[in-house]
């Protein structure tokens, strides 16, 4: 037991005992497979095709972009095997007990969007699974006037938002077995639907055939930056919180190779997937289509439609509960550990799911990919430098467990913020603004400068916070107990 303060603390916030840390390498990996087999996977490399690349260099760049992002999924996993805390604890070290709720808040929001962005998707698999089944068509209709879908879209939206409910409300456990049983399942399914799509096309399709239409090599270096940057932003979020799942392995040497197998081959399998199958419909339909539910309802065979639809639905699940659900409900709970536990905050981001109305989100795509993904990106990564620069250089990798549970240990700094990381982080984000606002069409004028580095926002973010954070503690050194 350790020595703790009830405001800092709950059952799910408390360290995870070494004999329920029993979450093996194929757990991992199974859990990377169940989060990266999903829609956004499966479309993510045609913004880079339709950008100017050939398909080979838009498979490259999904596959440099995880490689990256594996080196601070790794890194910030460490603590959570070692101390078995969670996201938001380790956070404390570096931002202070109260600073981290400013850090763990902006991760949160952002799943928040995600999970309501996914049900949604869910939900529209769903839609079409009853539409092909009873050929009612719940997505036809009047309207309801302030929400934009009909009621049969909000039907199975709230469907299938009850489905992660269940799991929210069954805890980390059942997401464990969700992510084991479906891994297998979901790729077998990816796998039947590339070989119907090259059988019935007769070969792959004219897109492996396309070369790259980029003018310049500059121009492609300048798509290649924002597309990495993109890819590394895809996971930026889990590259937070993964200790929120590390803190349940067994070593680690369990969630490194897990996490290696997991997920850089599952993403450039399942974009490899997607590639193909689209410029498979090229010739099977007559014209491409990139969106997964409109080419399983063009099968030809109701009910392999509908199974194909149902595994759609489970992958969206699968991916919508560990990747958007388990960060939030931690992040809530370190808000108010006494009043809010890992079953509370969930719910509080399932009901923030629905009150953003996703499908208004989605309505309008422009720059969906590259604005959201790099947008965000510019938040977290100066939250993972300072995370890293932290643990692994000032630290060394030591923790004192029991002060992160107390407010007045040494981890409060001045009144339980950590000043030196808020300003770190600050300055961190400040020179991707001007480029995001352009981005946006809120700035018209703004530096070339700013334009260019904006693309790379998650890498510029991270270097500057590491360095920024490491001077400020020149300054401010890290307190350590005697």
């Amino acid at each position: 037991m350790i020595s703790s303060d009830d405001s800092l603390i709950n059952e799910d916030l408390a360290p995870v005992s070494l004999e329920k840390r029993t979450w093996s390498r194929w757990n991992i990996a199974s859990l990377w497979i169940g989060m990266a087999v999903c829609i956004p996977t499966y479309s993510i490399a045609s913004s880079l095709i339709k950008s100017g690349m050939a398909w080979w260099q838009a498979l490259l760049t999904v596959l440099l972009g995880n490689l990256i992002v594996l080196i601070p999924m790794t890194l910030n996993a460490h603590p959570g095997t070692a101390y078995g805390i969670p996201f938001p604890v380790l956070l404390r070290a570096s931002f202070g007990t109260r600073g981290a709720n400013v850090a763990a808040l902006l991760r949160g929001v952002v799943a928040c969007g995600w999970f309501g962005v996914q049900t949604w998707i869910g939900g529209a698999a769903i839609s079409s699974t009853f539409a092909m089944c009873t050929g009612i068509n719940p997505a036809e209709g009047a309207t309801i006037a302030f929400l934009g879908i009909t009621a049969g879209q909000l039907i199975c939206f709230l469907l299938f938002w009850a489905m992660n409910v269940f799991f929210i409300w069954k805890g980390m456990d059942s997401i464990k077995w969700l992510e084991v049983l479906s891994a297998p399942f979901l790729l077998g399914v990816g796998l039947i639907l590339l070989i119907w799509a090259v059988t019935k096309a007769k070969g792959f399709g004219p897109i492996l055939a396309e070369p790259s239409t980029f003018p310049t090599n500059s121009a492609f270096w300048i798509a290649f930056g924002g597309g990495l940057t993109a890819m590394v932003g895809f996971w930026s979020t889990l590259s937070l919180n993964i200790p929120d799942f590390s803190r349940y392995a067994k070593s680690q040497r369990d969630q490194v190779i897990g996490q290696a197998i997991g997920l850089p081959p599952t993403m450039v399998f399942y974009s490899f997937i997607g590639i193909v199958v689209t410029s498979a419909t090229v010739v099977i339909f007559g014209e491409m289509i990139w969106d997964p539910i409109e080419v399983i309802n063009r099968l030809g065979n109701k009910w392999l439609s509908c199974v194909a639809l149902v595994a759609l639905a489970i992958a969206t699940l699968s991916t919508n509960i560990a990747a958007n659900v388990v960060s939030p409900a931690n992040d809530f709970s370190n808000l108010a550990p006494k009043w809010i536990s890992f079953r509370t905050g969930g719910m509080i981001t399932a009901v923030i799911g629905i009150i953003i109305m996703p499908w208004k989100l989605v309505a309008d795509p422009h720059g969906y990919i590259f604005t959201w993904l790099i947008g965000y990106s510019g938040l977290l990564g100066p939250i993972a430098g300072i995370m890293i620069a932290d643990y692994f250089i000032l630290r060394k990798k030591h923790l004192e467990l029991s002060d992160l549970y107390q407010a007045d240990g040494i981890y409060r700094f001045t009144g339980g913020f950590s000043f030196a990381a808020l300003a770190a982080f600050t300055l961190a984000v400040l020179p991707n603004l001007p480029g995001f606002l352009s981005e946006i069409g809120v700035l018209l004028h703004v530096h070339p400068f700013f334009k260019m580095i904006y693309p790379q926002a998650w890498f510029t973010g991270f270097g500057l916070a590491f360095v920024l954070y490491l001077l400020s503690r020149k300054f401010s050194p890290v307190p350590i107990r005697h």
